[in-house]
């Protein structure tokens, strides 16, 4: 016969154990509702990853051709000059864009395959320009596996070609310096050509800032790819030199590439 204490706990148990079954199905109906936000989130920026992904591609693409555009044009002129040496160094560097343009996918590259890939393209302006054309690239041993979007150097000298030095008149003079400072990589582009800003200064009105670009989306690409792959933290100026020309400055964090790169590079 039960004990008046056993009897006591059963009608314990018996109230207790709905109480206790529904915390408990509280709790795991909590946790279920958070382990679902948990995943919607995770797969929201999955998703976010991958639009990005697909922006940057799509931006990279953007570029190429025009490249290929203007370096047809080039090559087209030494043809209808007769100057069949330097067509053969052009179609020759044009082989090595091509080779670099399908091995190159990733967001970022070193500095060093970025200045690689843009000799590529001032091997055809030298063979267009001649004598008259003088660059000079300073860029420290130390930067050059810093991090950068690939055609962002190459977009600034292409511009620098095509809105300034090809209606300069007399010495062409193309500066490219690269630095470090706070952390952050410094590139400057500088040519002493028509900055092609003063029709743009008095087209704007008093209230509104000038536009900036030289040209159509070159710019804009650069500064939406930048903004994909360091946010905030890069940014892109482009000014007018008083004493003719003009100087595009970008900075962006310092970032440190797979030191085995290069070796994927060959």
């Amino acid at each position: 016969m039960i004990s008046f204490e056993g009897f006591t706990l059963l009608i314990l148990f018996f109230i207790l154990a709905p109480i206790i079954g529904a915390i408990a199905l509280l709790f795991l109906f909590i946790f279920e509702k958070r382990i679902d936000l948990l995943e919607n989130r995770n797969v929201k920026i999955e998703l976010e990853k991958e639009l990005q992904q697909a922006l940057y591609n799509q931006l990279n693409q953007q570029i190429q051709p025009h490249f290929l555009f203007n370096t047809l044009n080039v090559i087209l002129s030494l043809a209808r000059l007769n100057r069949t040496r330097e067509l053969v160094r052009a179609l020759e560097v044009l082989s090595q864009f091509l080779k670099f343009k399908y091995k190159s996918t990733e967001p970022l590259i070193s500095l060093q395959r970025e200045i690689d890939y843009t000799e590529q393209y001032l091997e055809i302006q030298k063979l267009r320009f001649g004598s008259r054309l003088s660059i000079q690239l300073d860029c420290a041993d130390d930067l050059l596996s810093a991090c950068i979007p690939p055609f962002v150097l190459q977009t600034l000298v292409e511009n620098a070609f095509k809105h300034g030095l090809e209606r300069k008149m007399g010495e062409a003079l193309l500066e490219i310096r690269i630095s470090s400072e706070d952390e952050e990589v410094r590139l400057e582009v500088i040519d002493n050509g028509s900055s092609g800003m003063e029709d743009l200064s008095h087209a704007a009105p008093p209230t509104e800032e000038p536009q900036l670009e030289k040209s159509g989306h070159g710019l804009d690409n650069i500064r939406r790819r930048l903004h994909l792959c360091f946010g905030d933290h890069a940014q892109l100026s482009l000014s007018p030199i008083e004493e003719g020309g003009t100087q595009v400055l970008v900075v962006w964090p310092f970032v440190l590439c797979d030191p085995y790169e290069s070796e994927v590079r060959g």
